[in-house]
């Protein structure tokens, strides 16, 4: 039984999922983790793609929470680790994850860096590493990774829309610190770059700000939509 289990929502991710999936290959043949893809109803060929290169891949209604979720109990290890579709591990996470784990910690996270064009992004990077140290609030970008029981103790991840990955960490922070990993994920810029990277910034800073506040995420999720639209 594999010690760690890799979750991957997905939806409509043809263009990126083998680059993400691709790298994962030595664990699975190792025995040290297993990828479980869980996809919210793609119509392009991310399911094709995917499948030869993960242990299952599930299809679940759309809802990145809720498609974690599914993951999740689709897999087997004892640690659970939820990366992004855009998203791509450093090398030797898998290890820096048993040994955070094995030291005592419940959950992490990793510090990330952002791959696209422009100043702003590197410091929206640093932004979420160094907040995220300082408040032990991981976003998903991140790679959030947890021990199942804890996971599972929790909740999982809240039936929400938007800032799903907010909530979870908030929650596990009220028990105990994240393990807060120096070494980077790597994750696409395309959100900030396609809509802009400072109106983005602002929005997200802005929404951030009335979850914390109590907002109902349902319509936060509404507003986000129509300000990327707009």
């Amino acid at each position: 039984m594999p010690r760690i289990s890799i979750i991957v929502p997905v939806l409509e991710e043809a263009g990126g999922i083998e680059r993400t999936l691709a790298p994962l290959q030595p664990y699975r043949r190792s025995g040290e983790a297993e990828v479980v893809v869980a996809d919210g109803g793609s119509r392009d060929d991310t399911r094709r793609l995917a499948a030869p290169l993960a242990d299952r891949v599930i299809e679940v209604p759309r809802g990145r929470g809720a498609q974690m979720n599914a993951g999740a109990r689709a897999s087997d290890g004892d640690i659970l680790l939820f990366l992004h579709a855009d998203t791509q591990l450093p090398s030797g996470a898998l290890g820096l994850v048993t040994e955070a784990i094995d030291g005592g910690r419940e959950w992490g996270r990793f510090d990330v860096t952002i791959e696209g064009r422009g100043a702003l992004l590197r410091l929206v990077a640093w932004s979420m590493n160094w907040r995220s140290r300082i408040t032990g609030i991981a976003t998903g970008d991140q790679a959030i990774f947890v021990r199942r029981a804890v996971f599972e103790t929790v909740g999982g991840f809240r039936a929400i829309p938007l800032m799903e990955d907010v909530a979870l960490s908030t929650a596990l922070a009220r028990s105990s610190r994240p393990a807060s990993l120096f070494a980077r994920v790597v994750t696409s810029g395309r959100r900030w770059e396609r809509h802009g990277t400072l109106r983005t910034i602002i929005l997200m800073w802005r929404l951030r700000l009335a979850f914390a506040l109590g907002e109902d995420p349902h319509r936060l999720a509404r507003r986000y939509d129509v300000e990327r639209t707009s």
